[in-house]
């Protein structure tokens, strides 16, 4: 089956949260996080060492959209069920539906962060990718220096399976660093 034509949920629920399909119209929210959060993102994700405008991140969001009806990439945004504050950015990247298996890849807004929403949000995201998109392995991939991403496939049960060498350059400084291989299998 191509995979373009494969149907399933675009939203879904934890205890706690809304995980969804990012839409036209979120950049002002994602914006915002990113700017609050832009200390703590720099060492670790590449998007926030380059300076972007609200209208950048809304562009980037209807790319996501777009990708993610194509089936290539599924960015999911996770917000607070009871209040629709915007908490995080996740989701399943590096697709290949032959096997099928997904990386799973997240930031957090610093002002939500230490209150368990990351962990709930990928524990609900990889029941979804099992129940939902049948996936056979789940991969989450970290600096071996990012001890706050590398608590989360930890805490949910994901296998370290190796540490590449060499494997990326730092967003902040370009040095070169380890990337950490952790693994969930069906």
């Amino acid at each position: 089956m191509n995979p373009i034509l494969k149907v399933f949920p675009e939203e879904f629920l934890t205890e706690r949260l809304i995980i969804r399909i990012p839409r036209p119209g979120d950049g002002k929210a994602v914006y915002e996080a990113i700017q609050a959060s832009i200390n703590e993102l720099k060492p670790w994700m590449p998007f926030a060492r380059q300076e972007q405008t609200a209208q950048d991140v809304e562009l980037n969001i209807r790319s996501a959209y777009i990708s993610f009806l194509k089936r290539e990439d599924l960015r999911l945004l996770v917000f607070h069920k009871e209040t629709g504050a915007f908490i995080a950015s996740s989701g399943l990247h590096r697709v290949n539906w032959a096997i099928p298996k997904f990386e799973i890849g997240y930031w957090i807004d610093t002002r939500f962060s230490g209150k368990g929403y990351m962990s709930e949000a990928v524990r609900g995201i990889v029941n979804f990718a099992f129940t939902e998109l049948d996936a056979k392995r789940l991969e989450i991939r970290c600096d071996t220096r990012n001890q706050k991403s590398r608590a989360i496939p930890e805490k949910l049960g994901f296998v370290l399976e190796g540490i590449l060498k060499n494997d990326d350059l730092s967003p902040d400084t370009n040095e070169l660093r380890d990337t950490c291989v952790y693994a969930k299998l069906v």
